[in-house]
């Protein structure tokens, strides 16, 4: 219903409204359907011309669903053709201990690389070593089945 309610706001009064409620009840939004539903509709859009540091604090603060909040978030800036935060932010989760997180960053990852490949090829070219495996096969999802292979045994290949 938040989410219905933001996107008939009409003005920025009304959908900070809805974003104080849900920034309030963060604690109900505890599983990745939940987060993965709202984080980018809500957060995601209501920062993409504001500031982001919300979001490095969520992902700095050591709870598993404010840090993949961050993380989903940015796909309201990905789909803006804005990469950085999110390359930001995977490179300080990539060591994130659970498999939740490693997806997450995985999918935001691929939808980078399904606006701007060349982004992905150098990020994942730069840490690909360093990248949990569950976190690099959805990064490389829709790569070339060499591509992919090189990747996952540690040599970059390229995708041309």
């Amino acid at each position: 219903m938040l989410i219905e309610l933001y996107k008939k706001s009409r003005t920025d009064a009304a959908k900070e409204a809805c974003i104080r409620v849900y920034l309030q009840h963060l604690s109900g939004v505890n599983n990745w359907d939940l987060v993965d539903s709202s984080a980018y509709t809500l957060l995601g859009h209501w920062l993409l011309k504001r500031d982001r540091s919300l979001l490095y604090a969520f992902a700095a603060g050591g709870e598993l669903w404010k840090q993949r909040i961050a993380v989903v978030a940015t796909l309201a800036f990905i789909r803006t053709g804005q990469y950085t935060d999110t390359l930001l932010l995977a490179e300080k989760l990539m060591q994130h201990p659970h498999p939740l997180m490693h997806k997450a960053l995985g999918w935001m990852l691929r939808e980078i690389g399904k606006r701007d490949e060349p982004v992905l090829v150098e990020f994942l070219d730069q840490h690909h070593r360093h990248i949990p495996r569950t976190m690099l096969r959805y990064a490389i999802e829709r790569f070339p089945e060499g591509v992919r292979q090189g990747y996952l045994k540690g040599i970059p290949t390229d995708t041309a």
